[in-house]
C-alpha cells in the first residue's frame, strides 16, 4: 500500500476518532466553547489537552518507528500571539471553533454554517494578504523543536509532555470537576 493511501486511511480513522469524541464530550456546543472562553466551563480544555497528549504519545511512536517524519514549522511569536487572539476573539464570538464547525452543522445548528462560511472567506483572504504579510509583518523565523533545545530524544520530551499534561489534567479535575 501507498504512503499515501496509508496516510488518506489513518488521517480518515483519526478524524472518526475525532468526530467521536467531539460527539461523546459535547464540547462542539456551542454554550460549551463559550462557557471555557468566560472560564467557566473546563470540559473544552479537558479534552484537548487530552488530545495534544495522546497525539504527543503517537507521534512519538509513530516517529521512533520511523512511520513519520518531523517537520516543524518556523517559530513567528508574534504572528502566532496575534493569529492566536484574533482566532481565540472568533472562537467565542462564533461559539464554535474551526475542529466543533462541522460537528454543529451535522446536529443541526443553523449557524454553524455561517461560522464556515466566514472561516472559508478568511482562509481564502489569508492566502491572498500571505505573502504580503511575510514580506512585511511575519517575516521567518528559526525552526525550534524543545527537544532539540534540552539536547533529548524526541520521545522523550513528547512522553514529558504527555506527562505533565496528565498532572494538569488532574489538578483541573480536583479544581473544576
Amino acid at each position: 500500500m501507498s504512503s499515501v493511501a496509508v496516510g488518506i486511511i489513518s488521517g480518515l480513522l483519526m478524524g472518526v476518532v475525532f468526530g467521536f469524541a467531539l460527539e461523546k464530550s459535547r464540547v462542539f456546543e456551542p454554550g460549551i466553547i463559550v462557557g471555557q472562553m468566560q472560564l467557566r466551563n473546563w470540559i473544552m480544555l479537558k479534552v484537548f489537552l487530552s488530545a495534544v497528549a495522546t497525539g504527543a504519545v503517537v507521534l512519538a511512536v509513530l516517529n521512533g518507528f520511523g512511520f513519520v517524519k518531523l517537520q516543524p514549522k518556523a517559530a513567528l511569536y508574534a504572528a502566532d500571539i496575534v493569529g492566536g487572539l484574533i482566532l481565540g476573539a472568533g472562537i467565542a464570538l462564533a461559539g464554535a471553533c474551526p475542529g466543533t464547525t462541522l460537528a454543529q452543522i451535522g446536529v443541526g445548528y443553523r449557524d454553524a454554517i455561517f461560522t464556515l462560511l466566514g472561516g472559508l472567506s478568511g482562509a481564502v483572504a489569508f492566502s491572498y494578504a500571505q505573502p504580503w504579510l511575510a514580506k512585511s509583518l511575519i517575516g521567518t523565523g528559526p525552526k525550534q523543536i524543545f527537544t532539540e533545545l534540552a539536547g533529548i530524544p524526541y520521545w522523550q520530551g513528547a512522553l514529558a509532555l504527555a506527562v505533565v499534561i496528565v498532572a494538569v489534567l488532574v489538578l483541573i479535575e480536583r479544581l473544576r470537576p
